[in-house]
């Protein structure tokens, strides 16, 4: 099946708010993900709570999108992260449509393909933003559920060997330094 977006999800825009040295809340921005919009950071609480900022939660669930700059991707958010509210960097996408995975749909929006789609309508010179209505009207693929499940799986078992290999690589690397060292000494 093929839609847009905005058929299967309510897009807003993130919080504008002005951090705290210690909160209760994390204020969640573009520079705690990697290229791959994993956490790369602990997150340390910076928000208060506010009957304002409450309606600005995320939910398990709602996919983050980072619509600005180069370092454009999607990240789900989970339970067990920290309460949150995204910053102004991202769009919070939230599904309405039981039919379709987050985790699927976070994959969908990180595909090359996707991107390149995503990145054609980009506006601006000095920092390129995708704007909302490029995103609702974005064309969504979606298959059956076990198919996205299997999407999801693979998807995930890729990361992990790709992260294997990195780290074998490391080791691999550290053993044959300490084999020269041992061999000149």
């Amino acid at each position: 099946m093929k839609t847009i977006l905005k058929n299967i999800a309510g897009i807003q825009t993130g919080l504008f708010a002005k951090t705290v040295a210690e909160g209760d809340i994390v204020y969640l921005q573009a520079k705690h993900f990697d290229e791959q919009g994993h956490l790369v950071q602990a997150l340390h609480p910076d928000l208060t709570t506010s009957t304002s900022n409450n309606k600005h939660l995320l939910q398990p669930g709602d996919l983050l999108f980072a619509a600005k700059g180069n370092k454009n991707f999607a990240a789900v958010y989970e339970i067990h992260n920290q309460p949150c509210i995204a910053s102004t960097s991202f769009f919070v996408i939230r599904l309405s449509d039981s039919s379709v995975l987050p985790e699927y749909l976070a994959w969908f929006l990180n595909h090359s393909e996707t991107q390149k789609i995503l990145k054609a309508q980009a506006l601006g010179s000095s920092m390129a933003s995708i704007s909302k209505p490029v995103l609702e009207n974005l064309e969504i693929l979606i298959p059956s559920l076990n198919d996205q499940e299997r999407i999801v799986t693979i998807s995930k078992l890729r990361m992990k060997q790709k992260e294997l290999k990195t780290r074998i690589e490391i080791l691999h690397e550290q053993l044959v330094q300490q084999l020269l060292i041992k061999a000149i000494k």
